[in-house]
C-alpha cells in the first residue's frame, strides 16, 4: 500500500483569503514533528486589504513559514518578541523557534497593501523533541536552500537531507521538508529513509506510484518504501515528515507541549500578561478564545 491514509482539510474562510489545514486531526496528530500543517490560498487581495495577525503567543514548538514564488508570490511582515523584524519573501525560509515562550505579529507589508497583496504558501508547526522543549526562544531566516533538479523535476530542500542534498537549517528532531515542482510529464523519486512521511499538492496534478493525490489533501505514506511522485501536466506538491515521536504532544489554541499543565501555565500567563512584548507591535493582542480551532 502507497498512501497509508488521507487526510482532507478544515478549510477557514478568513474572508479575504483561505486557509486548510490537515494537521492535527482526528484522524492523526503528528506527521514526524509535523503537529500542524496549515496551507493558504492562492489570492489576489484589493488594494488596502492583507495579513493582520495581531501578536499572539507559542510555547514548546517552531514555527516554519514558506512562500511560493510565482503568480501569486507575496510577503509577510514578522515581527516578534525577541526583537526581531524580518520581511518574509518566497525562497526564504524562516524558521520561529518558542522553546519557553514567544509572542509574535505576522503583517502584510505597506507597499503590498497598498498595491493589493498576493498569498500563497504554508504555515507549520514542529513539535520539540523531549528534553529540549523549553529552550531558548530565536528566529533564523536562510535563502541558502538546496535546489535539486532532474526529470523534468526540480525540489528545494527546506530542512534536512533528502535526494543527497542537506539544507543547514536548524533541525530539533529529525526533519524532512520540501517544495516540489513538477513539469508536464516531470517524475522524481520520494525518499524511504524518515520515520513518517506526507505529501500535500498544493497546486496543479500528481500522482505518487500512480495513485493519484487530491488537491490540498494530505497523504500519509507507507514507510520504508522508495515511491515515485509524477505529474503528466505540472504540479507543486510539499513533502514533509522525520522523525516519529514516542511521547504525546497536546495541542490547544498557539500552544503545544507534551505537558497538559504546562499549556495551562501559558494560558494563564498570557491572560495575566507575562509574556514580553513585541517591539514595534506593542499595542494589539489576540486574546484567548474561548473554542480554539486548534486542539488536540
Amino acid at each position: 500500500m502507497t498512501i497509508l491514509q488521507t487526510i482532507t482539510p478544515v478549510t477557514h474562510d478568513l474572508g479575504q483569503f483561505e486557509v486548510r489545514r490537515v494537521l492535527p486531526s482526528a484522524q492523526k496528530r503528528m506527521v514526524g514533528p509535523f503537529i500542524f500543517v496549515d496551507q493558504f490560498d492562492p489570492a489576489h487581495l484589493a488594494p488596502g486589504e492583507g495579513m493582520g495577525v495581531r501578536p499572539h503567543p507559542h510555547i514548546n514548538l517552531a514555527t516554519v513559514t514558506w512562500l511560493f514564488d510565482g503568480e501569486y508570490a507575496g510577503a509577510i511582515e514578522h515581527r516578534d518578541s525577541l526583537g526581531t523584524f524580518a520581511t518574509i519573501r518566497p525562497g526564504q525560509v524562516n524558521l520561529m523557534t518558542a522553546g519557553s515562550g514567544i509572542v509574535h505579529s505576522e503583517r502584510s507589508p505597506q507597499a503590498e497593501r497598498d498595491r493589493g497583496p498576493s498569498f500563497y504558501g504554508m504555515q507549520t508547526w514542529l513539535a520539540l523533541p523531549d528534553g529540549r522543549e523549553e529552550i531558548d526562544p530565536a528566529f533564523e531566516s536562510r535563502t541558502d536552500l538546496p535546489l535539486v533538479e532532474g526529470g523534468g523535476a526540480s525540489a528545494r530542500v527546506i530542512m534536512g537531507t533528502l535526494w543527497g542534498q542537506s539544507a543547514q537549517t536548524t533541525q530539533y528532531a529529525a526533519t524532512i521538508y520540501a517544495d516540489i515542482v513538477l513539469d508536464a510529464g516531470g517524475s522524481l523519486p520520494i525518499d524511504a529513509d524518515a520515520d513518517e512521511r506526507a505529501v500535500m499538492l498544493v497546486g496543479g496534478s500528481a500522482s505518487i506510484d500512480g495513485v493519484q493525490l487530491g488537491l490540498y489533501e494530505l497523504a500519509v505514506l507507507a514507510p520504508g518504501a522508495t515511491m515515485r511522485l509524477a505529474s503528466e501536466s505540472g504540479a507543486r506538491v510539499m513533502l514533509l515528515g522525520g522523525e516519529a515521536f514516542t511521547t504525546r504532544r497536546y495541542a490547544w489554541w498557539n500552544f503545544v507541549s507534551s505537558s497538559r499543565e504546562r499549556i495551562e501555565q501559558a494560558k494563564d500567563d498570557w491572560n495575566n500578561h507575562r509574556f514580553p512584548l513585541v517591539p514595534g507591535d506593542e499595542h494589539e493582542r489576540i486574546e484567548i478564545p474561548e473554542k480554539p480551532l486548534t486542539q488536540a
